[in-house]
C-alpha cells in the first residue's frame, strides 16, 4: 500500500515540475536554467516542511512521492555541464552553487515553517 503513496504523489509532482519549470523559464530570456532552480529550491522548502510536520503515509505521499519527483537531481547535473560545455563557465558554477545554497536555505526553512506551524 505504502507504494501507492508514492506513486500518487508522483503522478503529481512531475507534471507539477514541468508545468512550473516551463513557466519560469518562458519569462526568462537566459540561458541560465532558472525553471529547474526554482522547482528545486520550492521542493526543498516543501520537503523541509514536511520532514517537521507529517509522518508515515503523509511522508511518503508529499516527501518521497510528490518532492521527489517536484525536484531534479539529474537536470540541475545535465544543465550544468551544458552551461560548463557551452563556455558559460560562470554560469554553471553560479547554477552548482547557487542551487546548493538555496535549496539548503530552503530545506532549513521548510523545516523551521513546518515546526512552527505544525510544532513539530
Amino acid at each position: 500500500m505504502n507504494w501507492l503513496l508514492v506513486v500518487a504523489g508522483a503522478a503529481v509532482g512531475a507534471p507539477v515540475r514541468y508545468l512550473v519549470d516551463r513557466a519560469v523559464q518562458a519569462r526568462h530570456d537566459s540561458v541560465f536554467p532558472w525553471g529547474t532552480f526554482t522547482v528545486n529550491a520550492v521542493g526543498s522548502l516543501v520537503l523541509g516542511a514536511v520532514a517537521a510536520a507529517a509522518s508515515g503515509q503523509a511522508q511518503l505521499l508529499l516527501g518521497t512521492g510528490f518532492c521527489g519527483a517536484l525536484t531534479t537531481y539529474s537536470t540541475f547535473s545535465y544543465e550544468s555541464l551544458r552551461l560548463a560545455e557551452r563556455g558559460w563557465s560562470g554560469l554553471a558554477v553560479a547554477n552548482a552553487v547557487g542551487s546548493l545554497a538555496v535549496g539548503l536555505g530552503a530545506a532549513f526553512a521548510g523545516l523551521r515553517l513546518g515546526e512552527g506551524l505544525f510544532g513539530g
